[in-house]
Formats: C-alpha cells, sequence, structure tokens
C-alpha cells in the first residue's frame, strides 16, 4: 500500500456491472482542484467555489476537452467528510464505459489510483474513527442478514470502541497508582492499594470475560454457519436445500446419483446466516463423476460447522448410512429422519438432535429450522440490536491475550510480587488492548487489514 501522503486518490466507489447510477470518489488535499480540471457546468463556475455538502449540475471531459458524462457532483470539505479530507463524489450514470471514462479523467487530471480500502484507511489514519469503526466498514458491506448489519453499525458508531476506551482508561488509572507507589514509597502507597488493584484486575477479567463470551455468536452472524446436508442418495437431500431456501436451485429426479457435485445456498434462520450445502449422495460407486462427487461431500463433512444428516424412513438403514451415522458422533448433527409420510405409525422417543421429517407435506419444516438455531447458538437469547458482541477474529486474540496478561498480573499480587512487577503484565495488558483498536499496531498489520477492503472504500 502507498504510503499516505497529501496526493489525491480515485477510484469507483459502486458496484462493477451496469447500474442506474455510479459513483467516482476523489480524496485529498486537492481532490476539489482535480475534479474542477474535469467538471464543467452552465455558469461556467469552479466547485471550489461552491459551499461544503452542496450538489451541482453539470458535465464531465477528458483532456481532450470532449464531453464523458452528465453528471452531479457532492462536495465535502474537511475534516466532515468521510475521510476527514476534501472528498468529491462525482455521480456518472452507471454503465461501465462512462464510469471508467470518468475515471480515467480524473486520474489524468492529478489523481492516481486508490488502493484497496485506502479511503477508510486515511479515515482511521487521519482520526475519525478507530481500527474497530473501520473494520466494521467491511462488515456492513458484507453482512449476510438484517441483525449482523445492525451489530456492524452499531461497531462503526462507537459502541464497541466505547467498551474498549472503558478499560482503556481503567488500566491507565491502575498504571498511576503503581507509579505512585514506587515514585512515593513513602506514604506507604503499595500496601493501600493492594486490594483495590484486585478489585480492579477482577473487574476488567469480567469485561474481558463478557466479550469473548459474545464471540461465538459474532462469528454466527459475520460469517454464517457452514451447514452441510449428507446423506445416501435419494433420500431427499437437494429437495430440503430448495425447501430450506424456498427456491428450486437443486435439481430433483428420482434417479439415484443425480446431484453429482455441491450445490451451495445462504439462507436467513431468525438472523442467522446459514450456508447450505447439498452433496453429492454418499455410495460405493463405479461411476468415476459420481465418485469425485462423494469424495468432494466427505471433505465438505470435515469442514462442516452443522451437518444434516438424512435417512429414509420408508426403508431400512443401511450399513453405509450406521457408518456414517458412527463418524459424525463428535461432530454438531441433527439426524432428519425423511418421508415419514411413507409411514403409518409415528415416529416416537426421538432424541433432541432429531427430527421427524416429511418434506413433501412440509412436516416438520419449522421445527427442523427452529433445532438449526438452537444447535448453533446453544438456545443462547438473542442479543439486542444495540448490544455489542465482537465477531472479529483479531479481537477474540488480542482479548485472550489481554485476559492471560490480567490474570498473570493477579496471581502476581497473590503470591506477594511487588507491584513495579504487576505493571509489567498490566503494560502487556494495555498494549494488546490498543493494538485492537489501532492505537499500538504495526504498519505491516494494518496493511494487512485494509487490504481486505474493495476499491472505493
Amino acid at each position: 500500500m502507498h504510503v499516505l501522503q497529501d496526493d489525491v486518490i480515485a477510484a469507483i466507489a459502486t458496484p462493477s456491472g451496469v447500474g442506474g447510477v455510479g459513483i467516482v470518489r476523489i480524496s485529498g488535499k486537492d481532490a476539489i482542484a482535480v475534479a474542477d480540471r474535469v467538471y464543467r457546468n452552465a455558469s461556467d463556475q469552479q466547485l471550489a467555489s461552491f459551499e461544503a455538502h452542496t450538489i451541482h449540475y453539470g458535465h464531465c471531459y477528458d483532456a481532450q476537452g470532449k464531453r464523458i458524462d452528465e453528471v452531479l457532483v457532492s462536495i465535502m470539505k474537511a475534516p466532515r467528510s468521510y475521510t476527514a479530507e476534501d472528498v468529491v463524489e462525482i455521480n456518472c450514470h452507471g454503465g461501465p464505459v462512462a464510469l471508467h471514462a470518468v475515471l480515467d479523467a480524473v486520474i489524468r487530471a492529478g489523481a492516481r489510483l486508490a488502493d484497496p480500502g485506502e479511503f477508510t484507511r486515511r479515515a482511521f489514519v487521519n482520526g475519525r474513527i478507530d481500527l474497530t469503526q473501520a473494520e466494521a466498514v467491511a462488515d456492513i458491506i458484507e453482512a449476510k442478514t438484517a441483525i449482523g448489519l445492525a451489530y456492524s453499525v452499531n461497531q462503526l458508531s462507537g459502541g464497541l470502541s466505547k467498551k474498549y476506551q472503558v478499560m482503556d482508561a481503567e488500566l491507565l488509572h491502575l498504571m498511576t497508582f503503581i507509579d505512585a507507589a514506587i515514585d512515593y514509597p513513602e506514604y506507604d502507597i503499595e500496601t493501600v492499594t493492594g486490594d483495590t488493584l484486585r478489585r480492579s484486575i477482577d473487574g476488567l477479567i469480567v469485561s474481558v470475560d463478557a466479550l469473548l463470551d459474545s464471540a461465538q455468536m459474532g462469528k454466527i452472524y459475520r460469517n454464517g454457519v457452514d451447514t452441510v446436508i449428507l446423506g445416501e442418495p435419494n433420500v431427499g437431500k437437494s429437495s430440503l436445500l430448495n425447501k430450506l431456501i424456498r427456491e428450486d436451485k437443486a435439481l430433483v429426479t428420482d434417479i439415484p446419483g443425480t446431484t453429482r457435485d455441491v450445490v451451495e445456498a445462504y439462507i436467513n434462520i431468525e438472523g442467522i446466516p446459514f450456508h447450505i450445502i447439498d452433496t453429492a449422495g454418499i455410495r460405493e460407486t463405479d461411476d468415476v463423476v459420481e465418485k469425485l462427487g462423494v469424495e468432494k461431500s466427505k471433505q465438505m463433512m470435515d469442514r462442516a460447522e452443522l451437518i444434516l444428516m438424512m435417512t429414509d424412513v420408508s426403508r431400512e438403514t443401511s450399513e453405509d448410512e450406521d457408518t456414517l451415522i458412527t463418524a459424525l458422533q463428535d461432530k454438531p448433527y441433527i439426524r432428519i429422519y425423511n418421508k415419514i409420510d411413507l409411514k403409518d405409525e409415528v415416529l416416537t422417543d426421538l432424541k433432541p438432535n432429531e427430527i421427524a421429517l416429511s418434506i413433501k407435506t412440509e412436516t416438520g419444516l419449522d421445527a427442523l429450522r427452529r433445532q438449526m438455531v438452537a444447535m448453533v447458538t446453544g438456545n443462547q437469547t438473542a442479543k439486542a440490536a444495540d448490544d455489542v458482541i465482537v465477531s472479529n477474529l483479531r479481537h477474540v486474540n488480542l482479548l485472550r491475550q489481554v485476559r492471560e496478561n490480567l490474570t498473570n498480573a493477579l496471581n502476581g499480587l497473590s503470591i506477594g510480587m511487588s507491584v513495579d512487577m504487576v505493571a509489567i503484565d498490566l503494560e502487556e495488558a494495555l498494549e494488546n488492548l490498543r493494538r485492537i483498536t489501532g492505537q499500538s499496531l504495526g504498519d505491516d498489520i494494518i496493511d494487512q487489514i485494509f487490504a481486505n477492503f474493495c476499491l472505493g472504500k
């Protein structure tokens, strides 16, 4: 990534493809001057003469003076902009030819093409947002459900940052106590603050644990749950996929082995994104293509976070099915007894992870959806949209280090270690906490984080 300077950056900020409107975003100290070189209006006024946060009609021209497109230009002046720099957004027609022609004209006028995530990185470097808020921008773009979106918007608004700031302030407060105890030993501050330190560190550990406890739900809402449908051919796997997603995505026939490859789709159940994967029926076969599909099914089984194991109750359980069910004992799975409409007797004594189902009549489908949610949430009650959850693995790993640092400090106090030695663990806790927000983080890590962003953001 380029070293941040006062140069002007530009990129297309809308998705590729054809649309009604496309946006070319420009940011930097001379962003307005660059835009003025490609923009003209009927009164021949320059953009620099207009007030901030206004929109103006006109046309864009290339370096040869050829009109490119009819546009609306938005002006946002520093520091009240996304990047805290001067920002211009040229709203063009959404065709790729027009968009790229305008972007090319802007670059020829003095801007350079922005790196992935560079607009958000500038917002971070310029102090408008911290790193947790910057990461929330990517989460908002990739949100798979309304609940996941709400949590990400809360993080962008600073909900999670405030939690970290409270812990940061408490650690600094403890460090002040310790510095006083070391610098002014004649006042016997170490004896006075021993119990205070223990209580404060205990409180910090409780706060860290609360955030870590939210991480499982955060991961689910952010990434979804890889859910694999397994079973022998013709037990109803593809039909189940179609019913869950409410469309005919998977081919359904009475011929065994129709599904030769995985078929995937996302569904939203109670705000949780399930990544449903329909696999080839697992059986012994001499068909080369089907055999490849069976091998892929077994690979999917190994990576799955939830398995829907389907059997057909209208026929006897096969030896292959028994072997497969045995292999699932250490994995999170729901056993689905399908085609109960073909049996006269009602299935009873079902275990908590077993569901009786008829895809034909849709009997048991709602119960299956509820069970899927219960399996991945551990029956936890969903948090309110304005609650704070941790959804980023980087945060989780650093919070674990913070907890370890605090535990070491507490153990040191318990064995009578001097406060200056305890301070070392507290300093490490503060350092790791600030790595989360970006107050203490190397450029290489920051580069890696923003490299995952899309262009124009």
